[in-house]
């Protein structure tokens, strides 16, 4: 898949299947085009939730590099964390009312790791962006509801903060809101006008 735009004669990749990141990438206006990473995403033991995501965003873009040479490519990734432990994506509806129930009226973080490879001559940029939600107290009835409406279950924590997940939150904190949803797009203009690509 691609984009066009004139902004950059160099060619920019983002290692990513993900819709969501796609759709973010496309608000920057750039020409860029997709792989698909291949990256075991198991969790290290002991491996904090920040340090997992900025360890897969570095991965995955150097498994996209290895699919276009020379090229700018982003690599990204997202875990959630709460109690120091890892949420992953449910994949499934049991799974995802488990993690629900257990985002009750808690705080979480979700960590959203970014990488920029460069393929000319292999630097990497890469950096954790933290955004804190705080949710509602959720009863049975309202995530049973929102799982038939919402469907989240590619989404980290089954929290899909730019749809009807919005409705499952008292208050937001951090940088970027779009890291929330999974990608950094303030971070990774810094990081593409660092290697002389500019946005605007």
């Amino acid at each position: 898949m691609s984009v066009k735009s004139n902004h950059s004669s160099r060619q920019l990749v983002l290692a990513s299947t993900s819709a969501y990141r796609r759709e973010l990438l496309q608000r920057l206006g750039l020409a860029f085009t997709t792989v698909k990473p291949l990256v075991d995403e198991t969790p290290e033991v002991d491996e904090h939730p920040a340090a997992l995501a900025e360890r897969l965003a570095i991965l995955k873009a150097r498994a996209g590099a290895a699919l276009a040479s020379q090229a700018l490519v982003i690599g990204s990734d997202q875990s959630a964390e709460l109690d120091r432990q890892i949420l992953s994506k449910p994949g499934n509806r049991a799974r995802a009312v488990q993690q629900l129930t257990q985002l009750s009226g808690r705080c979480v973080v979700f960590h959203t790791g970014l990488c920029l490879h460069d393929g000319r001559d292999g630097r990497e940029q890469s950096i954790v962006v933290p955004y804190r939600v705080w949710f509602r107290s959720l009863d049975q009835a309202l995530i049973e509801r929102y799982l038939d409406r919402e469907q989240p279950y590619d989404c980290t924590g089954a929290f899909k903060s730019e749809r009807l997940g919005i409705a499952l939150c008292e208050r937001f904190q951090g940088d970027d809101p779009n890291a929330l949803i999974g990608l950094p797009l303030i971070q990774l203009c810094r990081m593409l006008e660092r290697v002389g690509v500019s946005v605007v």
